[in-house]
């Protein structure tokens, strides 16, 4: 009844809907902490660089960036989809700079979160002005979509000015401990609950539905992200005007998730021409609703260096269990190389490896571009050892060959110790990543 007297009253009903938001966070944040906190908190202690947070919509961008200048007692917070904060962020510099009160002398670095700035024409020269002249006396995060990636491609103004953070889902060594290593792999495994186990495999890792664990609750969920990307995201962001047959595209990409890509096959069933797939599935994975590994072909004769493999963001749209733990196990792996680039640890990549005699390891991961470690994904531990770790561990060198698997009991080992290929637990390798 609140509500529906409030939407007589625009005013009211924007101040309960910016109550009920923060209210939100804060019991979220309360029961779930986040690795991101810590990267935020740490990032700011030593460096006056920017922190541009960026990731999936509704994967705790947000939450983290607010709670964590809650905690330091200094936040402003700016979110372009507010009409009020987008006059002042189009104001100009100046105008952020007295409403924050840079102006003042203070003892206190206050924070300043731009959320979905992005959709701004004109974010990176209005973020170059302001943290040239302010930068020193503010921490400055940004938080959106991968279109903040874009100034990448031709020519970054920015240079110099920011460091990079890229946010994924839960993932079952950030449950577990959401605190950052000195090192990529933590040699003490843990067991995660069997609950947490179950709910984030059937239902993903983004906070809501995860910590929900229902799965009506997920249905409604996904419903509602699904409405948000192709109704909001892609008309807000894109030129594209053919939304239906983009969300066709993006059905086949997930009842195709782990296996390899053909464009003329999706042109085919989309009733579009190849290069217009191509165009549409870069948006789609712009957009986080996919992302794709490529072949490593380096050190392996006959290797195919063509067809790359398309995985889901929220691993749990995938329907049959194979290819959903395929894909969980990918994106626990693609976290890890992410997370590990960012943190400065080195140079980490994420492909797949196949050859013209159709012999295939489903991950290998790369370290200072030198293969470090192979995985093979099983459901069951009845599957033997497969001969294909073999042969690719000896043309790769790789250090460790892997074959996880689902439904093995947790083991309280160091699977970094074994060099020879071995069969591992799921519950276990994971817990050692990030």
């Amino acid at each position: 009844m609140v509500l529906i007297f409030a939407k007589h009253n625009p005013l009211i009903y924007s101040y309960i809907l910016f109550i009920s938001t923060f209210l939100y966070i804060f019991l979220y944040h309360e029961f779930m902490k986040r690795i991101y906190d810590q990267i935020i908190r740490d990032h700011y202690k030593s460096q006056k660089e920017m922190l541009f947070l960026v990731g999936p919509r509704q994967v705790g961008k947000t939450t983290s960036s607010v709670m964590t200048g809650e905690e330091q007692d200094h936040l402003y917070y700016y979110n372009w989809d507010d009409d009020n904060d987008k006059l002042k962020i189009t104001a100009g510099a100046e105008v952020i700079a007295n409403d924050t009160g840079l102006s003042k002398a203070r003892s206190v670095r206050p924070m300043i979160v731009f959320d979905e700035i992005h959709k701004y024409s004109r974010w990176r020269s209005f973020l170059k002005g302001f943290y040239d002249k302010y930068g020193r006396y503010a921490c400055i995060l940004l938080t959106g979509s991968a279109r903040l990636d874009f100034y990448r491609k031709s020519g970054d103004s920015l240079m110099g000015r920011y460091f990079p953070f890229r946010m994924h889902p839960f993932s079952v060594a950030e449950i577990l401990n959401p605190t950052l290593n000195d090192q990529e792999i933590n040699p003490n495994s843990q067991v995660i609950d069997e609950e947490s186990w179950e709910k984030l495999l059937n239902f993903g890792g983004f906070p809501k539905p995860f910590i929900e664990g229902s799965a009506r609750f997920y249905n409604r969920w996904k419903n509602l992200r699904n409405q948000l990307l192709f109704k909001e995201d892609l008309r807000e962001l894109t030129r594209v005007q053919e939304l239906g047959q983009m969300e066709i595209l993006a059905q086949f990409i997930r009842h195709q998730s782990t296996m390899l890509v053909s464009y003329a096959s999706l042109a085919r069933h989309v009733r579009v021409s190849p290069d217009t797939i191509r165009r549409w599935t870069t948006i789609l994975r712009s957009l986080y609703y996919h992302y794709e590994l490529r072949p490593w072909y380096k050190n392996v004769s006959r290797s195919l260096i063509k067809e790359p493999k398309f995985f889901l963001w929220d691993w749990a749209l995938v329907e049959d269990l194979g290819s959903r733990f395929e894909n969980f196990i990918a994106s626990h792996l693609l976290k890890a190389v992410q997370l590990w680039t960012d943190f400065g640890f080195g140079e980490y990549g994420l492909y797949f490896l196949r050859d013209r005699d159709q012999r295939e390891v489903d991950f290998l991961v790369t370290k200072n571009q030198q293969p470090w470690f192979l995985v093979e994904v099983k459901v069951s531990q009845r599957a033997s050892l497969s001969k294909n770790l073999f042969h690719f561990q000896k043309m790769t060198q790789a250090q460790h060959a892997f074959q996880v698997v689902l439904d093995a009991e947790f083991e309280q080992v160091n699977c970094f110790d074994y060099k020879e290929p071995t069969i591992v637990p799921a519950k276990t390798f994971l817990s050692q990543l990030i």
